[in-house]
């Protein structure tokens, strides 16, 4: 039967495995072992889908690991054809997991997003510019050609762009001490800002209250949503 892989921990780690995995019924836990690793595994459904149901459990399995040492997360899904194949994974990769877990030894993962309120930030480019003031006003005198909006829409565009680049890079710098590592993926939506951070969990006061007085000095034009403590999915 194919194998559900969870996470990998070291051997030394107390795996202690209470709960339940995915599927319906839920799969019992149960570890393969190597000299210096573990992977928490149970048999895989025939059918593997991304139901709550199953994204909950395989996130609490993860939990229940984090609370008790350093987890090497997999993202859901991952399967092998069974328990040997699972065992040669951990033999094959064995100084790069182990170099991970030294890295994620006592950190946790925190997941920031950001974006501002497009009329604030029109508004604010529109007093600040110039040119863009001149051309709005002109195009409002209703005396314009159509060549006027264009121009004002690209010149908008590229403000848009420098000035949420400059409040990225700004966040980006103002929490970069707190954290031992960052990982910065591709913003999505309105958002400028798609960041996740590994903290390490003796820093994580600091880290709160740096994202904290972020967001009271941007203020309420500004959403700032961060996600976490999590499993260190990105630094995996």
């Amino acid at each position: 039967m194919a194998v559900y892989v969870y996470s990998i921990v070291r051997a030394t780690h107390p795996q202690r495995l209470e709960g339940h995995g995915v599927g319906d019924p839920p799969a019992t836990l149960r570890t393969v072992r190597t000299e210096m690793l573990s992977a928490v595994v149970s048999d895989a459904p025939e059918e593997l889908r991304p139901k709550r149901r199953d994204l909950s459990a395989h996130q609490a399995v993860q939990e229940q690991l984090m609370a008790d040492g350093t987890v090497l997360p997999l993202q859901f899904g991952f399967t092998a054809t069974d328990d040997e194949a699972v065992r040669a994974v951990l033999e094959d990769g064995r100084d790069n997991f182990s170099e991970r877990l030294r890295a994620l030894e006592g950190c946790v993962e925190y997941h920031l997003k950001a974006a501002q309120d497009e009329d604030a930030l029109l508004r604010q480019i529109l007093q600040e510019s110039e040119e863009a003031r001149e051309l709005n006003e002109e195009i409002r005198s209703g005396r314009s050609s159509p060549e006027l909006s264009l121009a004002l829409g690209e010149l908008v565009s590229q403000e848009v762009q420098a000035r949420q680049d400059r409040l990225a890079v700004g966040v980006l710098d103002a929490l970069r001490g707190f954290a031992r590592e960052e990982r910065s993926s591709q913003p999505t939506g309105n958002d400028f800002l798609n960041v996740s951070y590994l903290v390490e969990r003796d820093n994580e006061k600091s880290f709160l209250g740096a994202e904290q007085d972020i967001a009271k000095e941007l203020g309420e034009d500004f959403d700032l949503r961060l996600v976490g403590p999590l499993p260190a999915y990105s630094f995996v």
